[in-house]
């Protein structure tokens, strides 16, 4: 994935936070990476800025996904599965 698509696949987690189980179940490890990445590194400073309705948009969103368990999600797992699909099925 681009860092453009990663984006785009965390922010559409962010906004439908339902869909990251339905994501779990479908092994899309890819995405559910990249919406862990992303709300690690949190939102860019800058954007308070330049798009203060997007900035609170996504701080609030990325609270939320904290706030139900997403810290529990190791980026090292997801990583790992990433590289090794097989290990999906263990």
């Amino acid at each position: 994935m681009t860092q453009r698509e990663e984006e785009l696949a965390a922010r559409e987690l962010l906004e439908n936070p339902e869909r990251v189980g339905i994501f779990l179940r479908q092994q899309r490890w890819a995405e559910l990476a990249a919406l862990v990445r992303f709300a690690q590194r949190d939102v860019p400073r800058e954007l308070a800025q330049t798009d203060p309705a997007l900035y609170r948009r996504l701080r609030e969103q990325i609270t939320r996904f904290f706030l139900r368990g997403g810290d529990a999600f190791s980026l090292e797992a997801l990583e790992a599965k990433i590289r090794t699909p097989t290990a999906a099925h263990e």
